[in-house]
């Protein structure tokens, strides 16, 4: 009898002090820790993260401790709590000349692809650099000159998609290196030359070397050099790019997992990721303030996740978590890139990637997630945000093509689940842009008691994700639901 009446005690407090998702979602959230990792991440003394810095370095060391805390478990193959992801740094030339038939060109020419280069000898015009302009043309070992553009390429948008045909036209025809004259708007060229003229961080592939034929630009207001070119029986051409320095810069994802507690299900695994650099110092805004903080991005993406790991480390589902936490994403998601190119696990374990990042907000009830509809995880993310009086909807501003501008994309193009997880917005307008890529995105003009709701409903979201007896995947017709068969071998 007093073993029984024992039994039935147990079961009665186990039933009383059961918690439900919703209240292992909420219960480790509170605003003073949101603040406290945003007010750090965000701070100036970290220079806005940019890739490849001390203070991204900082960061990650930071988050890489975090997770250490919560008593996540490294990743098998993984440099402690972190990936690291080569990149090469470019630093611009320091000389830029290029005569012309015994001229120097006033506006100094722009290296687009290419190393240090001089050259002095033949050259030959080809008027657009186009299929039919090598016909009967010896160019072998010469410098080709070439308009920008085509007859009806006329835009500098234009000219810059014909670029990579131009360049493959030239090298297949055994040019040593391509001058460029475009017809371009001053105004337009020094935007150009900021983008070129400036030291640049490539991401290192195996698969893929930074081209090393030298394709320069040269401003060439109404055709005036071109058409002189076009005149001539034969040209010269004098040119000295030099001062152009590469080095390798060893950059980190941050790595950590927790293992489910199914049997069959802790195979399968949910990624949680979001990107932590940001884009650094640029320039300054009314006010003098040159740091671009990057509060919003990213720095509340992050902290979404770091309290996904801190939860699931002491309440894990029965799906594993992978937690990555991506630098690069600000120039082009190349640590996301580089990761589904050399992942520490098997991506077809990986049934699920949730994504967090953000630009701003103008509605602080809603939660925006680019692709809600798109996987079959839909209802358990709205029915989430719904459990902290939120309300969880799809992409407003399509035409921004927003789920393909975020690291998601990278695992979706494998086949991969993975919807952003966004503040909540209705126009990419307004609020969304007067922060977005500016210096006043900073930790202390967030509203932190959206962000308690935000967090939780992220966090019950992956529970009831990570937990579901069905594993999520592509909706019916989806663009990447063959890429996703393919994966899983459905």
């Amino acid at each position: 009898m007093k073993n029984t009446f024992l039994l039935i005690l147990l079961l009665f407090t186990g039933i009383v002090f059961a918690q439900t998702d919703k209240e292992i979602a909420a219960s480790l959230i509170t605003k003073e820790k949101i603040e406290g990792h945003v007010y750090f991440l965000a701070s100036d003394e970290l220079k806005g993260r940019a890739t490849g810095t001390n203070e991204n370095k900082i960061a990650a060391q930071y988050l890489a401790n975090a997770f250490r805390g919560y008593g996540a478990r490294q990743v098998p193959g993984a440099n402690g709590y972190f990936q690291d992801v080569p990149f090469t740094k470019t630093t611009p030339a320091t000389t830029r000349n290029l005569i012309v038939n015994g001229e120097e060109v006033a506006t100094a020419p722009l290296p687009v692809s290419g190393g240090n280069f001089n050259y002095e000898g033949a050259a030959v015009y080809l008027n657009f650099g186009l299929d039919e302009d090598y016909v009967g043309q010896d160019v072998a070992g010469k410098l080709v000159y070439i308009k920008a553009g085509s007859e009806t390429a006329t835009s500098p948008q234009d000219m810059f998609r014909l670029m990579e045909q131009k360049r493959d036209l030239a090298k297949k025809h055994g040019a040593i290196g391509v001058v460029e004259l475009a017809n371009i708007n001053p105004i337009v060229w020094s935007y150009i030359e900021n983008a070129f003229g400036e030291s640049r961080m490539t991401l290192q592939s195996d698969e893929e070397k930074e081209d090393d034929f030298n394709y320069i630009w040269s401003i060439d207001p109404n055709n005036e050099t071109a058409n002189s070119l076009a005149t001539k029986r034969s040209n010269f051409a004098k040119i000295n790019i030099s001062g152009i320095d590469e080095q390798t810069i060893m950059c980190r994802n941050v790595v950590a997992m927790i293992e489910g507690t199914d049997p069959k299900l802790k195979e399968e695994f949910i990624i949680y990721s979001g990107h932590y650099d940001h884009v650094g110092i640029g320039t300054p805004d009314a006010t003098g303030d040159s740091i671009y903080n990057g509060a919003r991005d990213n720095v509340v993406g992050v902290t979404t996740v770091l309290s996904m790991a801190e939860n699931l480390a002491k309440y894990p589902t029965k799906r594993s978590a992978l937690f990555i936490l991506y630098t690069g994403e600000e120039m082009g998601l190349h640590g996301s890139n580089y990761y589904v190119e050399n992942p520490l696990l098997p991506l077809e374990n990986m049934v699920f990637c949730f994504n967090s990042d953000n630009a701003g907000y103008n509605d602080t009830s809603l939660i925006t997630i680019f692709g809600l509809g798109r996987t079959t995880a839909e209802n358990d993310i709205k029915v989430a945000a719904t459990a902290f009086g939120l309300t969880a909807i799809d992409d407003p501003a399509p035409e921004q093509n927003l789920f393909e501008r975020s690291d998601n994309i990278n695992f979706a193009r494998k086949g991969i689940p993975a919807p952003t997880f966004s503040m909540g917005f209705t126009s990419f307008s307004g609020q969304v842009t007067e922060t977005y890529h500016k210096p006043n995105d900073e930790a202390h003009t967030i509203d932190y008691d959206y962000l308690v709701k935000f967090f939780k409903s992220y966090v019950l979201a992956g529970r009831l994700i990570g937990n579901n007896p069905k594993t999520p995947f592509w909706t019916a017709g989806d663009k990447y639901e063959e890429a996703g068969k393919a994966l899983y071998k459905k």
